[in-house]
């Protein structure tokens, strides 16, 4: 059946103006866009290209090769080729004022280390700057309100973007758009990915860089993913809604998946990596970061993933969360297994505090600063108790009592300080002199007492009643240093066996007390030298333990030097057995804990 006249003369009209924009025939064609010229030739292809659409609708299928037929294809391609000038104009990385416009106070509750970043793009800067200048208004931003979309293409540019994907896809060249509009805006994304300093690595080559240099990918990461979901991939979402919503077949959710899930895969591709590596102490903290990081991207990944056809991305984001949950637990109990077994058994000079008491009270502390994530994380009690009562290389402690007013987290950190006293304890023996083992105990429980009373988090988590506990510990080894060092010097100036009995005598063997006073001097000349090199760092500690040294010490000396001075004065050189006075023992003792070497000879007042 023929069509009335004037629809005849409308089609043949419509394909004119198709043949007159034929790239494959026409020179002028090759040489210009349609859509960068006059909005009204602009119109009238669009309206040519729905006039051809409309009678196709009417054709049979044996006018499948009807000019009107053949004119329609060559204005898919001419639409094809318009289509991808559009986008190709507009495939520039996002912009950093973008990103400074859009970018809000939930990015101010995460702290970067700025300090240690000598060298960043102008793009990072200025979201850095963004973020350090916003509001602290929270210190959780799980919500959606935290994705801020921009204008990733100009609105007049999406709006030919839309004409001209309505028709196509009318046509029946939904797969051909996809393609098209995948291929040139996942180029915008990769190029805005790379500004971002997300690097196209597999899990293997991540997972052969060297430590140090993750650390600084892992904070480019944090601060790349967040501009990644938040900004960039939400935008591209945004886009595609714009341009496809509604066209049929989820057009829009098709485009958003053939641009962003490569993209998207490279970067939690990164994350993925990170949770799946070798467990190693130093990676607990940039875990727990990724960790946060990841938690708090979470909701905006579901919503920005929100479709059936996305799902795989949402779930890959849930998927690495929980790996990174179960590697910091796995390093906890790694970390707990290395302070326990940590080898070294070369005593430290001066029994000061061993390098493994500092770095396992540093790292005590670095987990107090991540407590509200590791108390989520952290469920089950240290693998301790009764269980381990016959093994020798493990301490016996029961837990149960602080179970009813700690958490989990810390019983774990209380765990961790007993197994590191314990290992001391081991290492103590290595000394030969038992008196500097009982010191480097003292110091060492010291510092640990001392790190847990002055950090208000550590204290809270491992309570008053441990705390005392240690007090009590390391003023033990100073009393067993005082015994050990003191008593035998002490015995010097006892009265015992300087007295003698008979008539023509006078009560006291000048020759013992001789002895008795060169025994002494031997000695505390001996403990002067040697303790002198010894170290307390603790300037309180040091001058308490020395206030209790010359309250033994120097009352004694006085007394018996009050005593039986006389005695020795009146024979030949007592200079050779009084060697010094009550003053020259004070100032002595103001040389001990030092860690130096003193003159061989102690000062004397006479000298």
């Amino acid at each position: 059946m023929e069509p009335p006249e004037s629809t005849s003369t409308a089609t043949a009209a419509a394909q004119k103006i198709i043949l007159r924009w034929d790239s494959t025939a026409s020179e002028d064609a090759r040489d210009k866009m349609i859509f960068t010229g006059d909005r009204q030739e602009i119109d009238r292809y669009l309206d040519a290209v729905d006039e051809l659409q409309k009678s196709m609708s009417s054709a049979t299928l044996s006018d499948s090769s009807s000019p009107s037929s053949s004119a329609l294809q060559i204005a898919m391609a001419r639409l094809e080729d318009e289509f991808r000038n559009i986008l190709l104009a507009h495939t520039s990385p996002i912009e950093a004022d973008s990103l400074t416009e859009s970018t809000h106070s939930e990015f101010a509750s995460q702290e970067f280390e700025l300090k240690e970043e000598t060298v960043e793009s102008s793009f990072d800067k200025q979201f850095e700057h963004q973020e350090s200048n916003t509001s602290t208004t929270s210190s959780c931003y799980k919500t959606t309100s935290s994705i801020r979309e921009v204008d990733l293409i100009p609105t007049d540019a999406v709006y030919d973007l839309r004409c001209i994907a309505e028709r196509m896809i009318a046509a029946g060249y939904l797969r051909e758009c996809i393609q098209v509009y995948a291929s040139v805006r996942k180029s915008a994304v990769d190029a805005s990915l790379k500004k971002l300093n997300v690097e196209k690595l597999s899990i293997g080559d991540i997972q052969r860089l060297e430590w140090e240099t993750l650390e600084t990918k892992i904070r480019r990461w944090i601060r790349a993913a967040k501009i990644c979901v938040r900004v960039l991939f939400a935008s591209e979402r945004r886009l595609c809604d714009e341009i496809f919503e509604g066209l049929g077949n989820s057009a829009d959710d098709a485009c958003f998946m053939e641009t962003i899930k490569g993209p998207a895969i490279q970067l939690f591709n990164f994350a993925e990596a990170i949770s799946i590596s070798r467990r190693s102490p130093e990676k607990l903290f940039k875990i727990l970061d990724l960790h946060d990081a990841l938690s708090d991207l979470l909701p905006d990944v579901e919503t920005v993933f929100e479709s059936k056809s996305s799902e795989s991305i949402r779930v890959e984001a849930v998927e690495i969360l929980s790996r990174l949950a179960e590697a910091a637990r796995g390093i906890l109990s790694e970390f707990e297994n290395a302070v326990l077994r940590e080898p070294s058994k070369v005593p430290v000079p001066g029994g000061t505090i061993h390098p493994l008491t500092r770095y396992v009270m540093n790292y005590i502390g670095l987990i107090s600063d991540y407590k509200h994530t590791l108390i989520e994380l952290v469920v089950s009690k240290p693998s301790t108790g009764s269980r381990y009562s016959s093994d020798p290389n493990v301490p016996d402690m029961d837990l149960s009592e602080f179970e009813g007013q700690a958490s989990t987290l810390s019983l774990h950190l209380i765990w961790i300080i007993a197994i590191l006293q314990f290992n001391l304890d081991s290492k103590s023996k290595h000394y030969k002199d038992a008196s500097l083992a009982h010191l480097f105990m003292m110091n060492n429980v010291h510092y640990i007492f001392q790190k847990i009373k002055l950090s208000p988090e550590l204290r809270e988590m491992i309570g008053d009643d441990y705390l005392k506990r240690l007090t009590g510990k390391f003023r033990s080894a100073a009393t067993n240093y005082q015994r050990s060092t003191w008593v035998r010097v002490l015995y010097c100036l006892r009265d015992e066996g300087l007295h003698v009995s008979g008539s023509f005598s006078s009560g006291v063997s000048k020759s013992a007390l001789r002895e008795r006073f060169k025994a002494f001097n031997s000695m505390f000349e001996e403990v002067h030298r040697t303790q002198a090199t010894w170290l307390i760092p603790d300037t309180q500690l040091r001058e308490e333990l020395r206030i209790s040294i010359a309250e033994k010490v120097i009352p004694a000396y006085r007394s018996f030097l009050g005593r039986f001075r006389s005695h020795i004065e009146s024979g030949r050189h007592p200079e050779n057995y009084i060697k010094y006075s009550v003053e020259d023992l004070e100032n002595a003792v103001l040389d001990f804990f030092e860690g130096y070497p003193v003159s061989q000879h102690l000062r004397r007042r006479s000298e």
